[in-house]
Formats: C-alpha cells, sequence, structure tokens
C-alpha cells in the first residue's frame, strides 16, 4: 500500500469489514481464502516458500480490480482501530462459568463441529506444494525412500489425502492424529483412505501422559505439519506440545506450521464474551483459537527445536461487490531438531 492515509470512507470500510463480513469465525472461511492469490504466480517463480504472493498495491484507486492483494501493512489509523477492538474485547472477556467449559473440554467443542461441518469441512489445500515444498521433494518422490510424515490436527484429511494423492514413493507412511475422535473417522471413512499408506490416530499434541500415537515411537518422524492447530492449545499446553514433538521428530526432522498472525480479522470481528485471555479466543461455535507474533513463535518452538524460519503472510482481501476490505496476517514456519540430538 503506499503511505498516503487513509480517508474517512476507507476507515469506515474497514470498520464494516471487521463487523459485517459473512466469514464463519471457524477454520472453514480459512481454508477458502487461503486459495485466493497463491495462484498468481508460477511454481518456478516461488522457489521461495517465504516469498509469498507477489500481488502489490502501488495504486490504491485499483483496490477493486483484484479479489486479493499480498504484503498489504496497515498504516497509523487502521492499527488505531485494531488497538481499539482489543481494548473493547478486554473490557468484556468471556465469563467465569463459560470459560470453564471451553477450557475443561475442548474436544467436545471439536467433535461438533466436525459433526455439524462434516459435508463441507475437507477443502484440498492445493497451496501446500508451494508453502511447503520440502514434503515433495523429500518424502513423495519415487527414491525419497522411508518417510514418515505426521499430521496433527488432521480435521478430514485436508493435508494428507492432497500428499497422499501426490506420493509416488512406495516406501512413504503418513499418519494423521487429532483429539476429536470425529475428525478420525471421517479420515478413516474416506474413499481416500488407504490402510497400507496411511493410518488415523486419536491424540492430543499436548498429552501429558507420555503417550505417542499408535504406531509411532520416539525419533521416528521426518515431518510434522501444523496448519492451523497449534492456535486452538491453551498456552498453559504449548511446553507440553513442544516437547511432544521433540519425542517424535528425528535428528533433522521438521516441522511445518501455519497459524493466525496477531491483528488478523478473525481476532478483529471478535465481539464481547470471547476473549478467554491475551489474543485467546472462543469462538462461537465453542472451538479456542490463539493469534501469534514471530517473536512469540520463535520464543515457543526455540526453546527445543531451532528456528529455521518464520514469516508473516499479509494479505488484503476485497469483496468488489460489497466493497469490503478484509485484511488477513498469517505465520508460517519452519523448525528443525537438531541432527546430533
Amino acid at each position: 500500500m503506499t503511505d498516503k492515509p487513509p480517508n474517512t470512507g476507507e476507515l469506515n470500510l474497514l470498520e464494516s469489514s471487521l463487523n459485517t463480513i459473512s466469514l464463519e469465525d471457524t477454520t472453514i472461511a480459512d481454508e477458502k481464502v487461503e486459495e485466493q492469490s497463491k495462484w498468481d504466480i508460477p511454481r518456478t517463480e516461488r522457489d521461495d516458500p517465504f516469498q509469498f504472493g507477489q500481488r502489490f498495491l502501488d495504486d490504491e484507486e485499483a483496490v477493486w480490480d483484484h479479489n486479493a492483494w499480498d504484503h498489504v501493512e496497515w498504516d497509523e489509523e487502521q492499527a488505531q482501530i485494531a488497538q481499539e477492538k482489543i481494548a473493547a474485547q478486554r473490557e468484556n472477556p468471556v465469563n467465569d462459568f463459560d470459560k470453564h467449559l471451553y477450557m475443561t473440554n475442548p474436544a467436545r467443542y471439536w467433535d461438533l463441529f466436525y459433526r455439524n461441518n462434516k459435508s463441507n469441512f475437507f477443502k484440498d489445500r492445493k497451496w501446500l506444494q508451494l508453502e511447503f515444498p520440502s514434503i515433495y521433494e523429500h518424502a513423495t518422490q519415487p527414491d525419497s525412500g522411508k518417510k514418515v510424515i505426521l499430521e496433527v490436527g488432521c480435521g478430514a484429511g485436508n493435508t494428507m489425502f492432497p500428499i497422499l494423492n501426490a506420493n509416488k514413493n512406495p516406501e512413504l507412511k503418513i499418519i494423521g492424529v487429532d483429539f476429536s475422535h470425529r475428525a478420525v473417522e471421517l479420515v478413516r471413512e474416506s474413499p481416500e483412505f488407504d490402510g497400507k499408506v496411511c493410518d488415523a490416530d486419536m491424540w492430543d499434541l499436548a498429552d501429558e501422559t507420555g503417550r505417542l500415537p499408535a504406531g509411532l515411537e520416539e525419533n521416528s518422524v521426518d515431518f510434522i505439519i501444523l496448519i492451523f492447530v497449534f492456535s486452538a492449545l491453551a498456552p498453559a499446553q504449548w511446553d507440553a506440545a513442544i516437547m511432544n514433538i521433540d519425542r517424535l521428530l528425528k535428528p533433522g526432522g521438521q516441522v511445518l506450521f501455519r497459524d493466525y498472525g496477531r491483528y488478523d480479522m478473525a481476532q478483529l470481528r471478535f465481539k464481547k464474551g470471547r476473549l478467554l485471555d491475551d489474543s485467546f479466543y472462543a469462538r462461537g461455535d465453542g472451538t479456542r483459537v490463539y493469534f501469534f507474533t514471530e517473536d512469540e513463535l520463535a520464543g515457543i518452538f526455540g526453546k527445543i527445536l531451532k528456528v529455521e524460519r518464520v514469516g508473516t503472510d499479509r494479505r488484503l482481501l476485497v469483496n468488489r461487490k460489497r466493497k469490503l476490505k478484509m485484511y488477513r496476517v498469517w505465520l508460517q514456519a519452519k523448525f528443525v531438531k537438531d541432527s546430533l540430538k
């Protein structure tokens, strides 16, 4: 964007986007918007997965020409609006009774989520090869050898099935885990499920009992994929989750991460009675979500793993018919287990 400050009409559009846009407060909405602008650049020009999109908004008058613009930064006035919304959320947090429900049995709400959305939750993540090329370069080729991929928070198989469909490696094993039993059922019931290559198990990433997913041992996984899943954990669960990740990864193994960034539109849309803790919320369907910063994320994973890269994918999505602007912020990261461990 240019450095020109927005006029009153532009600020009103931002307010309108945050208050009236019809996207659901669930990960379904984010599966839809992830598709926009990813494919504007040929794969050969996207060798760096942290390059993200390359459609820049150089002329404000052209904002309605496309559905999405990349690397869009806010100016001071837009940032002020965001701060005011966060302040209002802090003044009206979740009441103690509801907070206890959300914090003590989160799996219940995800079971309900998958039960209610079973017919439309699966979205083929076509952008996987753009954002996580190392999977396809080192795990799915005919000569990749024995490789194990673990998708944590597998949902309906949004990641494991696209990888499976692209796989040419006869020695690949893909395992999906979720702490929702209904999600595991959806994966196993899918016509794409191949028990010879993949498996699914009910498992909590933040498990503190020492249990690992069925069929996996310590130091046995090459890639752990976390896509819009770590944000569902409460901050108190982060350390246990990182310990489990470290136990599972082989030396040199990778964590491929994508999740919500601080001040994403989804965060600013929350009204009163949704805030559980700083940057941590309960959606209308009872599922929980946290919004990270780059430094925060690096600090969480960097306690045990090597932080190879953390980046912010900022995108302006526009509804050209309704003249609405939607500012999205996602974090993408790659963490590696020390090869000497």
